[in-house]
């Protein structure tokens, strides 16, 4: 499986003690099976930074890493109440065990709802009834040295302004 990496520098060795916690899904390595998706978070991670360049890491896995019974994944097919508790809990910085978990990315739109949700003005089925209307993208993110190792640098390249 392709996946790939936005950020504001090539990345060729993915670490998890640069990762920030209280994300979607936690403490990661994020990557998406989606160009468009990982070229958007190029533009935030410079945003961010204040510096580097918006670069595209890409990276290959092995399908059947997916499959491991050895390895703890979690899995959502789509915002769901399970996937919001799931990125309320990690938003506020309630670990998990998973080795790997994929399912959709909370964007700017999606972000807002989890922060109404999150704050108790949305309940739980209001809060996915409005996130079905939004385009998901995915993520799937890398929680363990384990796996981390399963990633296999491919190249990268650089995004241009639109």
């Amino acid at each position: 499986m392709r996946l790939y990496h936005g950020s504001n520098v090539e990345v060729r060795k993915p670490s998890l003690r640069l990762s920030r916690s209280r994300t979607d899904f936690g403490r990661g390595f994020y990557t998406t099976t989606q160009k468009e998706q990982a070229e958007h978070w190029t533009s935030i991670k410079m945003d961010r930074a204040k510096a580097g360049r918006k670069v595209v890491s890409e990276f290959e896995i092995d399908d059947a890493l997916l499959e491991s019974p050895e390895l703890k994944i979690r899995e959502f097919h789509g915002p769901d109440e399970a996937w919001l508790n799931f990125v309320a809990d990690c938003r506020k910085g309630i670990g998990h065990g998973y080795d790997l978990v994929f399912g959709p990315v909370a964007n700017d739109k999606v972000f807002t709802v989890v922060n109404l949700y999150e704050n108790g003005v949305l309940d739980a089925p209001a809060a996915i009834s409005e996130l079905k209307d939004y385009k998901t993208y995915n993520q799937l993110s890398f929680h363990t040295e384990r796996v981390i190792k399963e990633l296999k640098f491919v190249g990268s390249y650089g995004v241009r302004e639109k």
